[in-house]
């Protein structure tokens, strides 16, 4: 054990570490880690004032009582590049009377470039045991994190390798992708965005960080706020959907969910990743990883809004997109990740890559090789490097060349450090065996109740719901009505189909009584004609009261590199619709998918549809509930419905043309279509089809009805500072209690850019019994009804606005406003 005498060293360390932390302010300045520096900075001062010994320490970690030294280096926050790791001392830093940032530049001053560069690496191992290479990489302080595969078992041993056999015992941060549940599982992200509903989604949020943090999971790679606006993109599934607005406020109720911060900024849960940053959801084509190009202004108002609102929410690490913007790719993109995220923004964790995307810069055509790849990275800002090892095998020698500041290095390791701390992990860094049981009865509860919430109702032509005592033969139909893995969704990777409970097996339980139930579980294998399995179904059909019809996706045509160039009903499926429909027998269509499918005939067709999305381990429960009346549906679309493939992109919030199409606009028959008067031709619409969507934006129905009048608004003008109040009456005119999800959408009249349509400011959700009514106040600021100019300037610009209030995107009820 080396213990400096105080004599000697004491003073010739501090002027040492203070000449070389003055010398590289302006690059601290430039790499975002100022704030760093200075930390470094005044530690120092206090740390070697006079008459202060600089002892062995002792320190009571995970480990036990171990000796530790202070800071003994001969470089400017860490060891010298001379000494080898091997011959550096064992040390564990006692944080007795140290701020989390104190801590943080204690241990940094401590560690070895090579010990520095492992902290920026996630390892990703392969099987359930931990191999012999992999504990050699922990325990020389080579991994600062490890994507969870394999075995709890697994997880653990590698915990225990990098905090008791490592030289600085700096623990783990166990990654995990808990995107929509651990082992409860809950609906798809669009269909958690369906409920409309921040709170019950952040419980969710919560129900999977604690189940994830009992098997030693730290860190998961959600929430996605990538907005979507074309069905065909796979990942739409994991998305919030269309709008910034919604996305942002379910976006910030999942980072709480999963972090669950404690008064002094300490989290109790597990470190939330918003992702894919930037516009990864814009992929031209709807085709996962192509190319996004975007305008600055559209960047800001759009795209970057949701990853604002999570990092103002506290959101600790986030994670770069695989997607070039504007002919970068953003997991090298300065501009975005340091000078936007980090540096106008402040944030203060870390950024970490997609799956090998530094290594995947080279096939961009943008790094010539893995060095000139890792030294884009970080430049750009980019802290950790998930799986590919460009980082590992290159930024010493950058660093020794000067290509690439220590500072840039040590602010990238302090961020993850720090992240660490806040996380307990030097506290608690294995599993949390307090939580509650994975599966528990208050985990399903609530998975049912967001599962209710999250399916919509598309049509209702009074079949609904279900009345028990009219009911004899219930025929339950389609391939998805008893599929326990589809029903889970995409990005399930610990979610169980032995735990999903199907709609067939709930309608069992729930109609056992007097009903005679029949399932007929055609078409199975999707992707083939089947006519005889359709002429059984119809056989089924005519014998029942109703048809309980599940249609829809599979979980696997959904999600990443799962992208579809059609999206009608797969297989035999339509066939199937059709023909049920021509009988006698209502049918109720229950639609479990990925995405929006273009199914407006199918649509036609039957009597009711309930658009399901996939909704998780209590999707059977739920559907029950709701077909039978225990609820009422109360899900509002998060994104718009296209008629056909060829409207894409579609969106509510699209900007104004100089042509628009006549609100009454219908295409014309191809007969008249050279005829067509030159006031209709030269229009923006299709000669085949009308421009307008399916279902809009915000769409869904209930079992009663909803009544707006009366808006009023508390101000005709709004200034600075200022907030202005819309009123309206809501009243249940039906005989069933409901929810409504009541929505305020603003217009800017004129501005000196070309702005949306409508746009969504505010929504609450409102319970009323029948017969009942109140007022619904909602309110809007004036800093909400501003922009980012194409100079990406934010302004509030004077002049005319329009406040409309509604329950879809499609509003009738508006006043006029003014900006002043």
């Amino acid at each position: 054990m080396i213990v400096p005498s105080q004599s000697s060293l004491q003073l010739s360390i501090l002027f040492f570490v203070l000449e070389r932390t003055l010398s590289t302010m302006i690059n601290l300045k430039r790499s975002g880690a100022l704030s760093v520096g200075l930390l470094v900075l005044a530690l120092c001062v206090v740390t070697f004032l006079p008459n202060r010994s600089l002892q062995a320490e002792t320190a009571t970690g995970p480990t036990g009582p171990t000796q530790a030294t202070g800071p003994t280096t001969q470089e400017k926050g860490s060891r010298s590049d001379a000494q080898s790791k091997q011959d550096l001392p064992r040390v564990r830093i006692n944080r007795e009377g140290l701020s989390s940032e104190q801590f943080v530049a204690r241990l940094l001053a401590e560690m070895s470039i090579e010990e520095k560069i492992g902290q920026l690496q996630q390892i990703h191992p392969e099987g359930d045991l931990l191999a012999e290479k992999v504990k050699e990489t922990i325990a020389t302080g080579g991994a600062g994190s490890l994507f969870f595969t394999g075995t709890e078992q697994l997880v653990h041993d590698a915990q225990r390798v990098a905090v008791e056999d490592s030289r600085l015992g700096i623990p783990l941060i166990i990654a995990r992708d808990v995107i929509h549940g651990f082992r409860t599982v809950f609906p798809i992200p669009i269909g958690q965005a369906s409920s409309w509903n921040p709170e019950l989604v952040e419980q969710a949020a919560k129900v999977a960080a604690n189940e994830a943090s009992r098997v030693g999971i730290h860190w998961t790679f959600a929430p996605m706020v990538d907005i979507a606006r074309d069905p065909r993109w796979g990942r739409i599934a994991e998305s919030c959907g269309e709008d910034a607005v919604l996305a942002s406020a379910l976006g910030v109720a999942m980072v709480k969910g999963f972090q669950q911060p404690d008064e002094d900024g300490n989290l109790q849960g597990i470190a939330a990743c918003p992702k894919h940053y930037v516009a990864y959801g814009r992929a031209e084509g709807g085709r996962d990883y192509n190319r996004v190009m975007v305008s600055r202004n559209e960047l800001r108002n759009v795209y970057l809004k949701p990853f604002k609102g999570c990092i103002d929410a506290g959101a600790i690490t986030i994670m770069s997109a695989f997607n070039t913007v504007n002919g970068v790719p953003a997991t090298g993109h300065e501009r975005l990740l340091r000078e936007v995220l980090k540096d106008e923004w402040g944030f203060d964790g870390f950024v970490v890559s997609d799956w090998d995307s530094v290594k995947e810069m080279i096939s961009h055509g943008y790094s010539a090789d893995k060095r000139q790849a890792a030294t884009q990275a970080m430049l750009a800002g980019l802290d950790m490097e998930m799986v590919s090892n460009c980082y590992q095998e290159n930024l010493q020698q950058l660093v020794e060349e000067k290509t690439i500041d220590i500072a840039m290095v040590d602010d990238a390791v302090s961020r993850i450090l720090l992240a660490k701390v806040k996380l307990g992990l030097f506290d608690k860094p294995y599993a949390d065996t307090n939580q509650p049981e994975l599966l528990c009865d208050a985990h399903l509860a609530v998975a049912r109740e967001l599962a209710q919430q999250s399916v919509v109702l598309l049509k209702n032509d009074g079949v609904l719901p279900l009345e028990k005592a009219a009911l004899k033969k219930v025929a339950v139909i389609g391939p998805l009505a008893d599929s326990p893995q589809d029903q889970l969704g995409t990005w399930t990777m610990d979610g169980l189909a032995s735990d999903s409970r199907t709609s067939w097996a709930a309608l069992q339980e729930m109609l056992h009584e007097g009903v005679q139930l029949t399932h007929t579980p055609c078409l199975q294998t999707k992707y083939r004609e089947a006519p005889e399995e359709i002429a059984t179904a119809v056989e089924a059909a005519k014998a029942a009261d109703v048809v309980l019809l599940f249609v829809g996706e599979e979980e696997v045509l959904s999600g990443e590199a799962h992208s579809r160039s059609e999206l009608s009903l797969p297989g035999s499926q339509g066939k199937l619709v059709h023909a049920l429909a021509e009988l006698e027998t209502p049918v109720v269509m229950i639609v479990q998918a990925g995405r929006p499918l273009t199914i407006g005939k199918e649509i036609e067709a039957v009597d009711a549809v309930l658009y399901a999305w996939q909704q998780g381990t209590m999707a059977g429960p739920a559907l029950a509930d709701l077909l039978l009346g225990v609820v009422a549906p109360s899900g509002k679309l998060p994104v718009t419905f296209p008629k056909a493939v060829g409207q894409i992109p579609l969106y509510y919030n699209h900007m104004r043309t100089g042509r628009p199409s006549a609100a009454d606009y219908t295409p014309p028959t191809l007969d008249k279509v050279k005829a067509m008067a030159s006031s209709t031709r030269y229009s923006s619409h299709y000669i085949d089809s009308d421009p307008y969507p399916l279902f809009p934006f915000g769409f869904g129905l209930t079992y009663t009805q909803f009544e707006y009048r009366e808006l009023e608004i508390s101000n005709d003008s709004i200034g600075k500072d200022q907030v202005l109040v819309a009123r309206v009456e809501l009243k249940n005119t039906g005989n069933r209690a409901a929810t409504e999800v009541v929505q305020l959408y603003t217009r800017d009249l004129v501005a000196s850019t070309v702005r949306p349509v409508k746009e969504l400011k505010q929504f609450r959700r409102v319970t009323l019994e029948p017969g009942e009514e109140t007022i619904v106040e909602l309110s809007l600021t004036y800093d909400s009804l501003g922009f980012y100019s194409e100079e990406e300037h934010y302004q509030v610009e004077p002049g005319k606005f329009e406040v409309s209030v509604g329950g879809s995107s499609a509003t009738s009820l508006s006043k006029s406003f003014s900006v002043k």
